[in-house]
């Protein structure tokens, strides 16, 4: 029987709210091993000058769990 943990990740980027998913993957892969899946629950965006400067995704990361 596998466990599967799930890490709760913000992540920014200036492009896109795909390429801030991809920059939480690619962040958690530095330490985590065996990432099964991302869920994206939420999109923000930050706004200064009434123009989006930043793409924010609320990530949830699931791994196996080694035993």
């Amino acid at each position: 029987m596998a466990v599967v943990k799930v890490l709760e990740i913000i992540a920014e980027s200036p492009k896109s709210w795909e390429d801030a998913v991809q920059e939480a993957v690619k962040e958690t892969a530095k330490t985590v091993r065996g990432i099964q899946s991302v869920w994206v629950q939420d999109f923000k965006a930050v706004v200064k000058n009434n123009k989006v400067v930043g793409y924010r995704a609320n990530c949830k990361i699931s791994f196996t769990v080694e035993s």
